[in-house]
């Protein structure tokens, strides 16, 4: 039972700090809202229109800014407090769903309502997403980020689970209108949340001063800085060919294994499952290290190769779980390594090309993908996925390699930038 009670503690250590327990609750929350939202939306347009091309840009929209803009989104996380930050885009946040809300209840909604609005959370996301991930720092410091990175992936996707259960039961009983009412009020739990810190025991870093050329600094700063520069490269790869399940799941269930919405919803069911333990395992560990993040990435890209190829459902199912935990580790991992590497100065930046990578690649990955499955086979295009994940994990070993051959080596580089910030976010609030 010791033994048991150490490893919980260990798993679950970053919540012992107030600040980020706080974060934590509301966080689960709020995403549970936002994934309830994402359900009502979706019957929303088909409602509207029938369309899943209008659906599908709608989705897009969400992302377009992150991906245009994704950097001067950073740079505005670096130039000024997060947390005030975070206040005014979680309100912002819940008044655009107040405001679908009022247009669903009212029977006034149109289709160019709803791009306008998806479009302008998406511009909202693209200062909350970097605000986000730099305040988990300065809320529970380096020695714990990894395990509050890990924490947060298993928020996101338990909520992905609860979340559009609790949404579904809300439009068979109380209309799709109410959807949104409830995303809009779950975003008061954040901002209570955030007005609860104690600001003292936060570890902040000074905000950037205003210069000309941030942005392009921002840029130069990840190429230069190989620890870096490759894990963003393997995070775009991987994002626009592998992680776009919405699109492969749907059709893997559909197409492949002849089923229907139940079906979908299985595998979905199983993925967030495998996520979750998934994420519970990364917090385990103390530290990310580059051997780690390879090996996830290669793990991975197995596990999907080994989805395109199950012979029946069961398989499938199976397969997904232990694929979902191997991508959230990967991505949590991926996340924690970028923020310990950055310098507090350039971490918004650096975490809003992260965010691009990741998510912004949405709009591009996932029409390709799709575009793949419908030309070829599902399997096929989950392959791809495959294939792409697997020549991202070894591009990072050959570049970690090459960095060890080298003369002054990629790890002891990052040593030197890991000591100099430790320096660096030590000083006093």
């Amino acid at each position: 039972m010791s033994a048991m009670r150490v490893a919980a503690h260990q798993t679950f250590s970053s919540l012992r700090i107030r600040n980020f327990r706080l974060y934590f609750i509301a966080q689960l929350i709020s995403v549970s809202g936002t994934w309830m939202q994402s359900v009502a939306q979706a019957w929303l347009v088909l409602h509207l229109t029938g369309s899943g091309v209008d659906l599908g840009i709608v989705v897009g929209l969400q992302f377009l800014p992150m991906l245009l803009l994704g950097p001067f989104g950073g740079l505005v996380a670096d130039r000024t407090n997060k947390r005030r930050l975070l206040f005014v885009t979680q309100s912002a946040g819940g008044l655009l769903a107040l405001v679908l809300g009022i247009l669903v209840v009212t029977d006034t909604v149109v289709l160019w309502q709803v791009y306008l609005l998806a479009l302008m959370l998406g511009v909202v996301n693209l200062f909350d997403n970097p605000a986000r991930q730099t305040f988990m720092m300065e809320m529970v410091g380096r020695d714990d980020l990894p395990n509050a990175v890990s924490l947060n992936t298993v928020v996101m996707n338990a909520s992905r689970v609860v979340g559009p259960a609790i949404g579904g039961v809300i439009i068979t009983v109380f209309g799709l209108g109410i959807c949104f009412f409830v995303n809009a009020a779950s975003y008061v739990a954040v901002i209570i949340g955030l007005a609860m810190m104690r600001v003292v025991e936060l570890h902040r870093t000074e905000p950037v001063e205003r210069a000309k050329g941030q942005v392009r600094d921002g840029f130069r700063y990840v190429w230069r800085t190989p620890a870096l520069r490759n894990v963003l490269l393997a995070v775009a790869l991987i994002g626009i060919f592998a992680y776009n399940f919405t699109v492969t799941l749907a059709l893997l269930a559909k197409v492949t294994f002849h089923g229907g919405a139940g079906t979908y919803a299985v595998l979905t069911s199983c993925m967030g499952a495998g996520a979750i333990v998934g994420g519970l395992l990364t917090a385990h560990r103390s530290r990310p290290t580059p051997r780690l993040l390879q090996v996830l990435a290669l793990v991975f890209g197995g596990l999907l190769a080994a989805v395109a190829l199950a012979p029946t459902l069961v398989a499938a199912g199976l397969l997904i779980a232990l694929m979902g935990a191997a991508s959230i580790g990967f991505i949590a991992t991926a996340n924690a390594t970028l923020q310990l590497t950055a310098d507090p100065g350039m971490r918004g930046r650096v975490m809003a090309l992260y965010a691009m990578a990741f998510l912004g690649t949405t709009p591009i990955g996932a029409p390709l993908v799709g575009a793949i499955a419908q030309w070829t086979d599902p399997r096929i295009a989950m392959l791809t996925g495959a294939a792409a994940t697997i020549i991202a994990a070894g591009l990072l070993m050959w570049r970690h390699q090459a960095g060890l051959r080298g003369g002054a080596s990629d790890s002891e580089v990052h040593l030197i930038e890991v000591e100099a910030i430790d320096a660096a976010d030590a000083r006093p609030v």
